[in-house]
């Protein structure tokens, strides 16, 4: 099996850039085997469960682990 699976990490990709909650945001992710490791920074908690929930909802996401930080600045 690839350690980067090209096709999740588009459809991650594009699920992240379309959501209206997170655009202007530079989200970083490592797509492998069905698990994302999402990193970055979003400007509140919402934002960092709404980019959670949007993964979940892509095809071939079987687990999360989100690392994204809150900053208030």
């Amino acid at each position: 099996m690839p350690l980067f699976d090209a096709t999740l990490a588009e459809r991650v990709g594009s699920a992240i850039q379309t959501n209206p909650y997170l655009s202007g945001r530079t989200l970083r992710f490592e797509a492998h085997e069905g698990r994302i490791t999402l990193n970055g920074v979003v400007a509140s908690y919402f934002q960092k469960q709404m980019a959670q929930e949007v993964l979940k909802r892509v095809e071939g996401v079987e687990q999360i682990e989100n690392q994204l930080e809150v900053s208030w600045c």
